[in-house]
Parts: structure tokens; C-alpha cells; sequence
């Protein structure tokens, strides 16, 4: 049900609720984590593959609800699925407000909390690969030269080479040669996706360009 590498996360003060859920990822082949604490797994290492977290809301010290807003402030990006036996319409608008997943009330039926963390897995494994997707991006766009990134902005906002040309004062044809090394190194197709691969990387002005 999930991607290769994935793990589940799980932080529950109820020892039975951490074994049960755990015997149901093992049954699935999910790995799986186990904490009876927020200060155990935060003391634990992030895995490396696609992960989401099934958190309690009500947990001693801080909550889970807190624990959301300190992963968000710390930038640390994993889809939650909140479940709890208090639960009540204000507090789960906030966490679904603030990005959650699912908010299950316990007793909560196997099957939805699994539909919840296939969501949850399918979603940071997107998250990742867009990532890795924009980081090479970025070494590519490293590659070129100084004018190569130059011109690729300005064919971005879609000036034309002899525009181009006069405005940085080269030869057109010279203009022509750095457009296309910059497309090689970039492996775009076409000018459009050239583009793209720039508006992915901010690379353009929200001023729009001089004539």
C-alpha cells in the first residue's frame, strides 16, 4: 500500500494503542517507529525515506497540537494524522487548518486510519520527489555560464534574441549560440519549457521587463 523506504511514525502515551497499531503496519510490512513521547522522537533521527506521522493529541507535557506547530516553525515538512479520545470540532478544525491529514477519534476503525496514512505517505513521497526534481534543477542552471543564465532569464520573460542583442550589446547569432548552449545544458526541449525550468526556479522579476 505504500512506497518502497516509507515509514510510519507513531507517538501514543497508551502503550496497548502503540502495540496495536504497531502488529497492524507489521502485518502490512510497513515499517513503522514507536514512541511513548514528543521528547523520545524528538530525540530520534528524521528517516530517510517517505514518512508520516500518526500523533496523539493529548499527549503529557506538550501537546500534539504543539508538536505541529513546532515541526512547522522548524520548516520540518511530514504529513500528521491526529487521533484522540477528547476530541472536539475547534480542535481538530485547528489541526486540519494547520495541514493535517485526518483527525481520528478513538476507537477509530483499522481501515481509516490506513486509507489515512496512505495519503499521508503518497503525499511526502510527491513533496520529495519535487524536491529532488528542483535540486537538479538548480545544479543544471549551476552549470551555465554567467551570459548563458543571462540570456535564459531574458528568453524566459520572452524577449526575442535580436531584443536581447541590443540590449546587452552582442551579435544576434551570438545570442543565438549562448540560448542554445543553455538549453542543452538544461535539457529543455523548447523555449516554453525553458521557461518553466525558470519560473520553478524564481528566477524572474515580478516587475514585468522593459521594451
Amino acid at each position: 500500500m505504500s512506497a518502497a523506504n516509507s515509514t510510519v511514525l507513531v507517538i501514543d502515551d497508551d502503550e496497548n494503542l502503540r502495540a496495536s497499531v504497531g502488529r497492524l503496519l507489521r502485518s502490512l510490512g510497513i515499517d513503522f517507529q514507536l514512541f511513548g513521547s514528543i521528547p523520545d522522537f524528538l530525540k530520534s533521527d528524521p528517516p530517510n525515506g517517505p514518512t508520516c506521522l500518526v500523533l496523539d493529541v493529548r499527549l503529557p507535557g506538550q501537546s500534539g497540537l504543539d508538536l505541529q506547530r513546532e515541526l512547522a516553525r522548524a520548516k520540518r515538512e511530514v504529513p500528521i494524522i491526529f487521533i484522540t479520545g477528547h476530541g472536539d470540532i475547534p480542535m481538530s478544525v485547528q489541526a486540519m487548518k494547520a495541514g493535517a491529514i485526518e483527525f481520528l477519534t478513538k476507537p477509530f476503525r483499522d481501515q481509516d486510519l490506513l486509507d489515512a496514512i496512505q495519503v499521508g505517505l503518497s503525499r511526502d513521497l510527491a513533496r520529495r520527489e519535487s524536491e529532488q526534481d528542483l535540486a537538479a534543477l538548480r545544479e543544471r542552471f549551476g552549470s551555465l555560464s554567467p551570459r548563458e543564465r543571462e540570456i535564459m532569464v531574458q528568453v524566459a520573460r520572452g524577449r526575442l534574441s535580436k531584443q536581447i542583442a541590443h540590449d546587452i550589446g552582442i551579435a544576434e547569432a551570438t545570442v543565438k549560440v549562448h540560448r542554445s548552449r543553455a538549453m542543452q545544458k538544461m535539457s529543455a526541449g523548447s523555449l516554453p519549457e525553458l521557461g518553466r525550468m525558470a519560473d520553478k526556479l524564481k528566477l524572474l522579476s515580478d516587475e514585468p521587463p522593459g521594451s
